[in-house]
């Protein structure tokens, strides 16, 4: 053999030896359950496992359960457009949310409002507490329409219930006997049912804009004429009705809520509860903030108020009380921004004042006289001289018949 493939030969065995030498090594480091790092990182469209966010997914047994999930009553509006008059809201199927805009005009405050001090917020919220009121409607058999869960406040001792227009409309429909739905008034903490209730008033305009959202999870909606009033009319166990309701006085004069007026908002929100808590352990919340915005539908009032970062800025809550220092309501929640958390959302509520004014306007009468007659007879006319139309325009849409 020549020197030169001899050395060759030797060359080759050393290399075959660091080879050997180098996998028993890796065999070694991964026996003791070392992972080797990964020579070329993911790229964005597929993010390393520690980035990837975890989702929520339904476990099969959920999905084949016969409790029903509750929609929760709760509309949104655009947030950052500000336009010189509010459009009509789009239908939903366009997804072109309406708006309302910041207040451009000068409104004077109303000085010194009261002749009494403002009350603790500690008893202005147990005060608030008593008196608001969780609505829960369930379908009774088979029926097209899915439960639904907000708030209300009761303002008249007498047991007058002012709530959304867009929560109301169920309990309108559940007075149909060819409706599938069946109401609840519930209080407490948690919610418990205690009362019926029946529609002493809702805005034939707000019904004739809305009837065809019926079937829609998520409308949209500025608020505009949305507010309804509830009469109680009988007990979850029959027994009589109490001869005065715990409630909370209003006040429906212009400007009462003005730019960082600290205000207590309530309400039963439900959007990031199951459906069998809302059900079955739902419990009143409530929070102290400044009133943020001021808010008008295209006239230099004062319709609707703002307040940000709070926990009732969410679904469910639709209808609760808008309290002030003093303990009066001077607005109803109806509406809240768009956003994923509460924290980032505003939460929005159509004044009293901006309720007395429409209320004039449809009916010749503002609230103060409203309440101050007879409400059987009140409901009554509305039965007979309102309701049906209303049913009927409901039974259109939920035949098929109405437009969507």
């Amino acid at each position: 053999m020549s020197p030169r493939i001899h050395s060759l030969l030797v060359a080759i065995g050393k290399i075959g030896l660091l080879v050997v030498g180098a996998l028993f090594i890796l065999g070694y480091v991964e026996a003791r359950g070392a992972t080797p790092q990964a020579t070329n990182p993911p790229t964005q469209s597929q993010p390393a496992a520690a980035d990837i966010p975890l989702t929520a997914t339904t476990s099969p047994s959920l999905a084949t359960t016969t409790i029903p999930s509750i929609i929760i009553a709760s509309t949104t509006v655009s947030t950052s457009t500000t336009l010189k008059k509010t459009p009509s809201p789009a239908p939903a199927k366009q997804k072109k949310p309406a708006v309302t805009i910041p207040v451009v005009q000068e409104v004077a405050r109303v000085q010194k409002p009261y002749n009494f001090d403002p009350i603790s917020f500690d008893t202005l919220n147990t005060e608030t507490r008593a008196a608001l009121v969780n609505i829960l409607c369930m379908p009774r058999g088979g029926g097209s329409l899915q439960p639904i869960s907000g708030s209300g406040v009761i303002i008249d001792p007498r047991g007058v219930i002012l709530t959304n227009a867009h929560v109301a409309q169920y309990v309108l429909l559940s007075e149909n006997p060819t409706v599938d739905l069946s109401c609840e008034i519930r209080t407490g903490s948690p919610a418990t049912f205690k009362w019926t209730a029946e529609v002493l008033y809702i805005p034939t305009v707000w019904i004739q804009a809305h009837v065809s959202d019926i079937n829609i999870p998520h409308p949209t909606g500025t608020g505009e004429h949305d507010y309804a009033l509830l009469r109680i009319v009988g007990t979850a166990d029959a027994s009589p009705l109490p001869s005065q309701f715990p409630s909370l006085p209003f006040d429906t004069r212009e400007a009462i809520g003005f730019l960082n007026d600290t205000v207590l908002g309530a309400g039963y929100p439900a959007e990031f509860v199951g459906g069998f808590a809302a059900e079955n352990n739902l419990f009143p919340v409530s929070s102290v903030s400044p009133i943020n915005q001021l808010l008008t539908f295209a006239t230099s009032t004062i319709d609707m108020i703002a307040i940000g970062g709070v926990v009732e800025a969410q679904g469910g809550s639709s209808g609760g009380a808008v309290v002030n220092a003093w303990g009066r309501t001077i607005g109803i929640i109806s509406t809240t921004s768009d956003a994923p958390t509460t924290a980032l959302r505003d939460l929005r509520a159509i004044t009293l004042s901006y309720i007395n004014r429409d209320l004039l306007a449809q009916t010749g009468t503002d609230l103060a006289t409203f309440l101050s007659g007879d409400l059987v007879a009140r409901e009554l006319d509305f039965n007979t001289n309102t309701l049906p139309n209303l049913e009927k325009l409901y039974t259109q849409v939920l035949s098929g018949a109405g437009t969507h």
